[in-house]
């Protein structure tokens, strides 16, 4: 039975990947930060752990209950859009932002790309087209790109340094989804992005290593 691993599953695309793991009988290990949410994973067969992945010791806590896990499959979800706002940024929220979206990734990913590495897996990284500065042709929501622009450098590092051990990483747009952050006019459906996302990252062969894809595949611009 092959092993996922959610990280950021309470909600939106991270629940919709619990969900459909399951459905297709994989064991799928999902952290949330709150108990009814980490109740509600139990409940669809998951293994749940408790992460709040802003704290360093909860981290270093979940590194060692998956230490000699063998992960066929990661994903990284969780994070934060932060204000709607494009004025002067207070600290607390550059603070909220760039822990959520940037340091957890430092932190976790050098824990979880060996677990995949392992099985010459796959770890799929929530990204953004926003943080692309190739593509981008406007402003707003600045303190969010800056986020996924370096979550995305965070994650080619990641591939450089595993990807010869043997994991595959790759950084996602997931589309315009009609989560929380979405909202309900947004393009297409949590089920759908999250088919879409499951697919490729699971056909991605080695040289897809360290690239940035849009959730159907297409290449997107650094």
């Amino acid at each position: 039975m092959p092993t996922a691993l959610i990280i950021g599953a309470s909600r939106g695309i991270g629940h919709e990947l619990v969900r459909q793991y399951r459905l297709e009988g994989w064991r799928v290990i999902a952290t949330a930060r709150k108990q009814p949410d980490l109740a509600e994973l139990a409940q669809l067969g998951a293994e749940p752990h408790e992460l709040d992945v802003t704290n360093a010791d909860a981290i270093a806590g979940l590194g060692w209950k998956l230490d000699d896990e063998k992960i066929d499959t990661a994903w990284l979800v969780a994070g934060l859009y932060g204000p709607r706002h494009d004025g002067f940024p207070t600290q607390d929220d550059f603070d909220n932002v760039m822990h959520t979206n940037v340091l957890a990734a430092m932190r976790l990913l050098p824990i979880v790309a060996p677990l995949v590495a392992s099985t010459r897996g796959k770890l799929g990284v929530l990204s953004s087209r926003m943080g692309s500065i190739g593509s981008r042709t406007g402003g707003g929501g600045s303190l969010y790109r800056a986020s996924k622009a370096a979550l995305n450098s965070v994650l080619r590092d990641t591939a450089l340094t595993f990807g010869p051990q043997g994991a595959t990483c790759v950084a996602f747009h997931p589309g315009w989804v009609q989560t929380d952050m979405g909202g309900p006019g947004a393009a297409i459906s949590v089920e759908h992005s999250v088919r879409d996302l499951r697919a490729t990252l699971a056909n991605a062969q080695p040289d897809a290593n360290g690239t940035f894809l849009n959730h159907d595949g297409d290449p997107i611009p650094w």
